[in-house]
């Protein structure tokens, strides 16, 4: 397989499991469609604990300490939450989810609208927040295969459902978000080969667990963090931990 042929996988589920969850949810009372989004919360709040418990992994504690891989997670998330915000990166991604929602969805209503928007960031985060996301694209531009991104790719079509029956077409305008930031990511293996470490890639993992604890928060209608202010958490971990083991 060609370098990049997981991301476009990936695109193809997307499309596909929200046109079915789009046809399925028509079809289906608001209270099925809202339990179906708490299902979706309380399984993304699994695999976020999961992801989180790299924080121990054993090649990050060797590398930095036992005591200082939770202090590098906590300053990733503040210098990543303060770039985010400077940036606005989730009124940007919101901003994205309007304009493309006005251009599919011309005339609609104030409520489909916010539906659209809702669907298509909440889909983006969950489809582009976590180290199958950063692992696979890098793994797939350095020429190792695709295994890592078609798992990834089930995995989103079967999600994809479960998002679209409650949300809509946002869910797949969300799939343009996986082409951008899978295929920049696989581009950014092809070219810079291996230059992540394993303890970077495990401050990497937790960080974007932590992350995804938020986009459970938001789908559990708990509290709507702004999880795309966070994003750059996810290049500060490594960061971060490079420097930690500079100075250690």
């Amino acid at each position: 397989m060609f370098p990049g042929f997981g991301t476009l996988l990936n695109v193809v589920t997307v499309l596909v499991g929200a046109t079915l969850g789009v046809l399925l949810g028509h079809r289906l009372p608001q209270r099925t469609r809202d339990v179906v989004t708490d299902a979706l919360g309380l399984v993304t709040l699994l695999i976020a604990a999961f992801a989180a418990f790299a924080v121990r992994d054993r090649a990050l504690i060797a590398a930095v300490g036992d005591s200082a891989p939770i202090l590098i997670i906590l300053t990733s998330l503040v210098l990543g939450g303060v770039v985010g915000s400077l940036l606005r990166l989730e009124t940007r991604l919101e901003g994205l989810g309007h304009a493309l929602q006005r251009r599919l969805s011309a005339g609609s209503a104030s409520a489909e609208r916010r539906r659209f928007v809702e669907g298509f960031v909440s889909a983006s985060l969950v489809f582009c927040v976590g180290p199958l996301t950063v692992l696979g694209s890098i793994s797939d531009g350095l020429g190792r295969g695709s295994d890592q991104l078609a798992l990834k790719a089930a995995l989103d079509g079967f999600a994809a459902i479960a998002f679209a029956t409650s949300f809509g077409w946002g869910v797949a305008a969300s799939a343009l978000a996986v082409l951008v930031i899978q295929g920049g990511l696989t581009l950014v293996g092809a070219a810079a080969g291996e230059f992540l470490s394993e303890a970077q890639i495990s401050a990497l993992t937790a960080t974007g667990g932590l992350l995804l604890v938020g986009v459970a928060l938001r789908l559990l209608r708990i509290k709507q963090l702004p999880v795309g202010d966070l994003l750059p958490a996810l290049v500060a971990a490594p960061l971060v931990t490079a420097v930690v083991v500079w100075v250690r």
